[in-house]
């Protein structure tokens, strides 16, 4: 029988996780919903520090758990010894939240080869090559879902953090970033489609600003320009990206697979006088 409870369509509890630059900012919010909701959360940055020490933070909170995975994802064989660490320690993986990545402005006749290097191989490349290799365990985790005449009740989940960027042209310049983010936002679509009869689905989170360390500095200097452009005259808080990720991850999001989802305030969308 089907149930419509808000506590039954949005239960994570006991899900394994694990969200790439999960040691702080978005990464971190994402973290923490899933823990404050009862999940087991491993999370990875290249900072061991960092991660250790908000697995320590994280599990003070309760009631799901943390644990930290440093890796360096920019390298292949970090991406590799990643998935086999944690293929170690569980036999599924219920979500994988592809959130690692990084950010450079210059202007374009200063804008270097090297950010085009850095970027789309941490912001693109390396998320289909964490997903390739994470395969088995979203496989596994899709089957302890169950299947029913052909069907997975509920299914593996592939979450990508993208960005409005890659949905207009932004008014600042970031040429790689904004590039980069509109072929993982294409990706995420052919990945849903490719292994949505896998019992895996693939969803994108088209944010717009949230407090991190990569918008740290244009908040410092137009914050308020940044709220005064939004329709709902505010920047993201954790609970905003955490809740569509549990939305995605849980009963209530089963039946979205391709989407790309803007969570910006209305930005985007904001009338242009």
């Amino acid at each position: 029988m089907a149930s419509f409870k808000v506590d039954k369509l949005f239960d994570v509890k006991g899900k394994v996780v694990l969200v790439t630059g999960g040691s702080r900012g978005v990464g971190k919010m994402i973290a923490t919903g899933f823990i404050k909701n009862g999940a087991k959360v491993y999370i990875s940055s290249r900072s061991a520090k960092d991660c250790a020490a908000t697995e320590k933070e994280l599990n003070a909170l309760g009631p799901g758990k943390c644990v930290s995975l440093p890796a360096d994802i920019q390298k292949l064989e970090e991406v590799e010894r990643l998935v086999k660490e944690l293929s170690a320690r569980e036999k599924a993986l219920h979500v994988l939240v592809n959130n690692a990545g990084a950010a450079w402005g210059d202007t374009l006749d200063d804008y270097p080869d090297a950010a085009w290097t850095k970027l789309l191989t941490l912001n693109l490349q390396r998320v289909f090559t964490l997903t390739q290799k994470s395969l088995p365990l979203l496989r596994a985790g899709a089957e302890q879902g169950g299947v029913s005449d052909g069907v997975y009740r509920d299914p593996a989940r592939i979450i990508n953090i993208g960005s409005v960027e890659g949905l207009v042209v932004p008014a600042h310049e970031t040429y790689a970033y904004s590039a980069s983010k509109a072929g993982l936002h294409h990706l995420s679509r052919n990945l849903a489609g490719r292994l949505g009869s896998e019992g895996i689905t693939s969803n994108t989170l088209a944010c717009g600003p949230f407090e991190s360390k990569m918008m740290a500095h244009t908040l410092r200097e137009q914050g308020e320009i940044i709220k005064a452009n939004i329709p709902l005259g505010r920047i993201g808080t954790p609970e905003d990206v955490a809740g569509a990720c549990i939305f995605l991850a849980s009963r209530a999001g089963a039946y979205v697979n391709g989407a790309t989802i803007q969570l910006d305030g209305g930005s985007i969308v904001r009338p242009k006088l």
